[in-house]
């Protein structure tokens, strides 16, 4: 059985390794970044099984996979994932591969997952994961495409508004609507819900249950009852705007 370990750090490969080993399993090789993986893997047979860490000193080790997906040489190893991420967002594939173990690895998580991977070997079964699907979740968020235009209909027309014409997003008798900054509302296809998920969450905030607005449209902010925010906008005085009380904190902390 041939078994490697792809880590960033050197030390940290080095002490997985004699943990693995105490196990009752060889590692034949250790390697420590993408590029590095990649000649290994052009020269070698895929192994049975990869510990492999997310995050190496020159990207992300899915790289590694896309890159003999494009060749047509699919990888498919075991993996069991090492990685310092939180266990939160690892829950969403651990399905999809033999396991994950958080850094700093605890010795009976490992003897666990090894013992997962030994079961599914005799077994002749590999478990498929979705590469791309697990990639987008450590994508960070800068890097995400958002939405960054809308198409509304007016009449037999439609009108195309940029998130940067948006002087807020607001819900009214269970519609959304945008108003822009030529000081015009117009109801959309969507929810505040889906829309906070959807906007750049470094350019627009929801500051309440019925509003999202974006920062370069904030002409002031003061201070209102109950320690909430009152924010005031160039154009829109259909109704107060106020930051709720519980997003208060979270809102001066996105401003800046």
């Amino acid at each position: 059985m041939h078994i490697i370990i792809i880590e960033d750090e050197k030390p940290a490969a080095r002490l997985l390794q004699r943990k693995v080993e105490k196990l009752g399993l060889k590692v034949h090789t250790l390697l420590h970044s993408v590029e590095e993986a990649i000649n290994w893997f052009n020269v070698h047979p895929h192994p049975e099984l990869i510990f492999l860490d997310i995050q190496l000193s020159d990207g992300l080790s899915f790289e590694i996979f896309e890159y003999f997906k494009q060749k047509d040489q699919p990888i498919k190893s075991a993996i069991i994932f090492t990685t310092a991420y939180d266990e939160y967002a690892l829950k969403a594939f651990k399905l999809n591969s033999i396991d994950y173990l958080l850094k700093p690895i605890d010795d009976d998580e490992l003897e666990e997952a090894i013992s997962k991977f030994k079961t599914q070997h005799q077994k002749n079964t590999t478990p498929p994961f979705d590469i791309d699907a697990i990639k987008k979740m450590f994508i960070p968020p800068t890097e995400k495409d958002f939405k960054r235009r809308f198409s509304v209909k007016i009449g037999q027309q439609l009108k195309v508004i940029l998130v940067e014409d948006i002087e807020c997003i607001y819900s009214e008798n269970k519609g959304t609507y945008l108003h822009t900054k030529e000081n015009r509302s117009y109801l959309i296809d969507s929810t505040l819900e889906v829309l906070e998920q959807e906007l750049n969450p470094k350019d627009f905030y929801r500051i309440s249950r019925k509003y999202i607005v974006p920062l370069s449209s904030i002409k002031e902010i003061q201070v209102h009852s109950n320690s909430r925010l009152k924010i005031i906008l160039p154009t829109y005085n259909e109704d107060e705007v106020i930051v709720a009380r519980e997003r208060v904190s979270d809102f001066k902390e996105w401003i800046g």
